[in-house]
């Protein structure tokens, strides 16, 4: 007889076991993914370096303080009047230090790191934004198989129904065996279709699950009844302004020229004197173990100014400077280049989005179209003025219209994440507003 004081757990874990996996938002899928995705973390870490390296480049504006012991013990046989033997001791410690007062040099590499921070920090937000549409394109293949395999599916049911009417009829008479084969060669097409959207769904969600760390994947749907909003602005150009401004790889490209031109201002000043302020204390202990009147401790204190003036170093400095001049117009023109790519890449997505918002407007209409074609169609197969592979046609062209129209609003959807990485201005605020637009 079972335990009444068990009862209660085995009801909850029952329970556990026939509760259906609660649907999972996008949002939900992003937020496991910055933790999960390895690439993500990775650049993560790579920004977290950078960070650290930038703050390197600050040590030469700082003092440089030193601090040596030493310890030397000696001991010497003597046998001239007799042996000998005499040992001392010498312990000294000297604390020194060097501020740097004018070094052009330092100030320039100080000055390098922080745009370098500034550069990793663009980076970093670059990876975010490709977390970001890498998430969003997952999800959507997922519901889009899934709707693929539901229609077929559909389809399959339909082609039985209409199977076994063909069989039906050609018992009674009122058809020919021809209905019946081509009913069934359609079903069995339709059957290797289902196969093959099963184990496509079943990858697709082997790939979300691998990015996101998440496993029972079961996104949430897409509305039924949702309007996809058009692209604001309505004006590629407007896009494209604000990338100028805003997109990572620009930025960046901007940041490559300041350092360029760092490194030229870094090259100029190895002409230029440096000046060090320098300081030390030591102590010095002697200990005569043969004479104790030699033993002695002296302190000494120094404070002093440093200064070297660059005469002549083989022509290095005068080349170094050319060579740096050559690669400030290198970074102005992948300058040059990021603003014509970025440009380009934002009037593409953004055409592409608004290609797509035509097809589903257009695929709307056709699905309507679809539908009263195989409602007439159906009825003309049932007065005798249609026959049965007019049927299958009108039903397979609705379903693959349907499927058609489904990855189309998918599409419309991830070209609208694509179009703001595009021009740079993609955030976790834009996945929120798709979010919305999912079943609740």
């Amino acid at each position: 007889m079972m335990n009444l004081r068990a009862l209660p757990l085995v009801l909850a874990l029952t329970t556990a076991f026939t509760i259906p996996a609660q649907a999972q938002s996008l949002v939900d899928f992003y937020d496991a993914a910055r933790s999960f995705d390895a690439t993500y973390q990775s650049a993560k870490s790579l920004y977290e370096a950078n960070l650290f390296k930038a703050e390197q480049a600050k040590a030469g504006l700082f003092p440089l303080v030193n601090l040596g012991l030493g310890v030397n013990r000696s001991s010497s046989n003597a046998a001239t009047f007799g042996l000998t033997s005499s040992s001392t001791n010498t312990q000294n410690a000297t604390l020194s230090a060097r501020q740097p007062l004018y070094r052009p040099v330092n100030v320039v590499i100080a000055a390098q790191g922080k745009k370098s921070a500034e550069i990793a920090q663009l980076q970093f937000q670059a990876a975010d934004q490709d977390l970001i549409v890498r998430v969003a394109q997952a999800y959507f293949d997922v519901l889009s198989s899934a709707d693929s395999l539901t229609f077929v599916r559909a389809q399959k049911d339909a082609i039985s129904e209409q199977l076994a009417a063909a069989k039906r009829n050609f018992e009674v008479g009122t058809a020919t065996i021809t209905d019946t084969r081509e009913a069934q060669a359609r079903f069995d097409l339709v059957l290797a279709q289902e196969i093959a959207a099963e184990n496509d769904l079943r990858i697709k969600k082997i790939a979300l699950e691998l990015l996101t760390g998440k496993t029972n994947i079961e996104p949430k749907r897409l509305e039924a009844l949702v309007t996809i909003q058009q692209i604001v602005p309505d004006n590629p150009a407007l896009w494209v302004a604000q990338a100028e401004s805003i997109h990572p790889s620009i930025n960046q490209a901007k940041l490559g020229l300041d350092v360029a031109q760092l490194e030229t201002r870094k090259a100029q000043a190895d002409h230029k004197p440096t000046l060090d302020l320098t300081g030390s204390y030591s102590v010095t202990q002697y200990d005569g173990s043969s004479n104790p009147a030699l033993n002695n401790r002296t302190n000494a204190a120094a404070v002093g100014l440093s200064f070297n003036l660059p005469l002549f170093a083989g022509f290095a400095t005068q080349n170094r400077i050319k060579e740096t001049l050559a690669l400030e117009d290198k970074a102005r023109s992948d300058l040059e280049s990021a603003q014509r790519g970025v440009a380009q890449a934002t009037r593409t997505a953004f055409f592409g989005v608004q290609s797509g918002q035509g097809q589903v407007k257009a695929l709307e209409a056709a699905e309507a179209s679809s539908q009263s074609a195989l409602d007439a169609t159906k009825l003309g197969y049932q007065v005798g003025v249609r026959i049965n592979i007019d049927v299958l046609n009108a039903q397979t062209t609705l379903f693959e219209t349907k499927a058609k129209l489904s990855k189309a609003r998918y599409d419309v959807l991830l070209g609208g994440l694509k179009l703001r990485q595009a021009n740079g201005s993609l955030n976790a605020e834009d996945l929120v507003a798709v979010n919305v637009l999912l079943t609740r």
